[in-house]
């Protein structure tokens, strides 16, 4: 959770409420679910702030949320933006590896030291939550006044190019240094270089931004001496490199909210993406930036009643939406429903959920009022998990060891590795179920069977002795079109028996065992899996339902994960023992 300095003096100046205590702040604050931390040795108050709301990262963003909680501000609030008199060209030359970039230019801002350092925090804090450390977005802000914008181009009067540069290509004199090194001298001799080289290390050619007079930001990894922002700068550039178009139009969206806060002027840049150069597909190649679009989300009024538990009339919804920052409107048909529209700086509002949430600290949830419930009931544990521990109990009575395996996989794991094609009707073969932004290559998606998971702890034990005997019940998940989450998920029973002498048999023994155990009729009609021998594999039929396959595993598969003994498996739905 990021802890963020704030100063009470500037708190007070940006609320307008200068009779409020520090005390009252922090009461106030806790409210919205920010937590008191301490305090800095120069008087700052540290809060603890929920990740979700990034605009709160700096002193303007809470000054903003206090003053909807106390009435100052209501509804949306949408800077107003002046038409774009520089470009952002992208030149074809940019590291495929982070193509993208967004900005603004900033007009008018009035940076004493408080407002220097909370823009500098905010930098630092976005790089550390959205920015991940810089990887997926990293901000760099300039003294405009010391960019030359290159050649007039049509439609703005000044550009400056975002390109890629040869590690040991121009020179430039980088933050906190006074001589001019190259991008690959930066990383080895900048102590901010080194603590950030791994992010563009191993680039055949780094990001770089170039004006008239020459580079002057290494993104993501310093800016340029030359444009260095101090408490004289009037007129900043902020630009933006990244992996995602997203993530770094709305880390610029909330840079813009804070500068504007304190009384600048927003202008628009126009992004240009060269022929030939990656562009962001959603959006095509010609952008204007920073994106100040209000989102639309609607929520019922059941909904937000049921869930808070309090009777609401829809204009007192309509209310608290507003002292959320939000507008709102309803309409009546069966039931009222709130057509929400979201402020651009909101990167936390994902499901009505989130709209709830508003309604509920609106309202104050220290105004809310336990109830008992109406129907009184006992704890205990839910009835799949009773069966779960009784099949578990069964496999283990049966000589299997019980296993406890990752839910995410990857593909190769999953599909691959296991001779098996997605989208399929096989077992295992469903659909995927991506990770949009998966933190290692190894997993990707939701696995959907446990098969392979079994595979993978028997190919990283072939040091130990055989047999070896190993079973799960364990969480699959398939792309689904017809749940309302798009997502199928279900437990399933896997077992395999790897030992020389390993058959179809062996395993059909087991399968049998447990089917008996819980009174249900097995068939096991031959049936085609890549995974499994032809002519040794059968559909696991339970009474009367396919809910499962078991066989004897292909060569192919054997040898992919380096097992010299024969393995027979077996996996099927869980609740077909119901």
């Amino acid at each position: 959770m990021p802890v963020v300095d704030v100063d009470p003096d500037a708190l007070r100046g940006l609320t307008g409420h200068t009779e409020k205590t520090d005390e009252e702040f922090k009461d106030d604050l806790f409210g919205l679910g920010l937590e008191f931390e301490g305090e800095t040795d120069d008087g700052e108050l540290q809060f603890e702030f929920a990740p979700d709301r990034l605009d709160r990262l700096s002193v303007e963003g809470v000054a903003r949320s206090l003053r909807y909680h106390y009435g100052d501000d209501r509804g949306v609030y949408v800077p107003e933006v002046n038409d774009a008199e520089w470009t952002i060209e992208v030149d074809e030359s940019v590291p495929d590896e982070r193509p993208y970039v967004t900005g603004a230019v900033v007009r008018g801002v009035d940076l004493d030291e408080s407002a220097l350092e909370s823009l500098i925090q905010l930098q630092e804090k976005l790089h550390a939550t959205m920015g991940r450390g810089r990887a997926k977005g990293a901000i760099g802000i300039h003294d405009l006044a010391m960019v030359k914008g290159a050649p007039l181009r049509e439609g703005a009067e000044r550009s400056i190019t975002y390109r890629g540069i040869e590690p040991d290509g121009e020179t430039f004199v980088p933050l906190d240094s006074n001589d001019e090194l190259t991008p690959a001298e930066v990383l080895e001799e900048h102590d901010t270089g080194r603590t950030y080289a791994d992010l563009v290390s191993e680039y055949d050619r780094y990001p770089a931004i170039y004006d008239e007079l020459g580079l002057f930001s290494f993104p993501p990894v310093i800016n340029g001496r030359r444009t260095e922002v101090d408490t004289e700068s009037r007129e900043l550039l902020v630009e933006l490199t990244g992996t995602d178009q997203w993530t770094i139009d709305k880390m610029c969206t909330i840079v813009c909210y804070a500068l504007s806060a304190r009384g600048a002027t927003i202008e628009e840049v126009e992004v240009a993406y060269a022929d030939g150069a990656t562009h962001p597909e959603e959006y095509g190649p010609e952008l204007v930036r920073p994106n100040l679009e209000v989102d639309e989300k609607s929520v019922s009024h059941d909904r937000i009643e049921t869930l808070l538990g309090v009777d609401f009339e829809p204009e007192a919804v309509v209310d608290c939406f507003e002292r959320s920052g939000l507008d709102a409107s309803y309409t009546l048909d069966e039931t009222v429903t709130y057509e929400v529209e979201i402020p651009p700086y909101r990167v936390d509002v994902l499901h009505p959920l989130d709209l709830v949430d508003d309604v509920g600290r609106a309202y104050g949830f220290d105004e809310l009022e336990p109830r008992y419930p109406d129907v009184g009931t006992v704890g205990g544990r839910h009835e799949r998990t009773r069966l779960e521990d009784a099949v578990r109990t069964s496999l283990v009575g049966l000589g299997f060891e019980d296993l406890l395996n990752f839910h995410m996989t990857s593909g190769v794991e999953n599909y691959d590795r296991m001779r098996l094609e997605p989208g399929t009707d096989l077992l295992g073969g469903g659909e995927p179920v991506e990770i949009t932004e998966p933190y290692s290559e190894e997993y990707t998606q939701l696995r959907t069977w446990a098969l392979p998971s079994l595979l993978l702890l028997l190919e990283g034990n072939t040091h130990n002795a055989y047999p070896q005997d190993v079973a799960e019940i364990g969480f699959v998940a398939e792309g689904d079109e017809s749940e309302n989450t798009n997502v199928a998920e279900s437990r399933h029973v896997a077992g395999a028996v790897a030992r020389r002498d390993a058959s179809y048999e062996t395993a059909k023994g087991r399968l049998q065992a447990v089917c008996d155990d819980f009174g249900v009729e097995l068939e096991t009609p031959r049936t085609d899996h890549p995974t499994f021998i032809d002519g040794r594999t059968a559909s696991v039929v339970v009474d009367g339902e396919s809910v499962g396959v078991i066989g004897e595993v292909h060569p192919e598969v054997l040898v992919e994960h380096d097992l010299e003994v024969p393995v027979a498996a077996f996996e099927f739905d869980l609740d077909a023992l119901r």
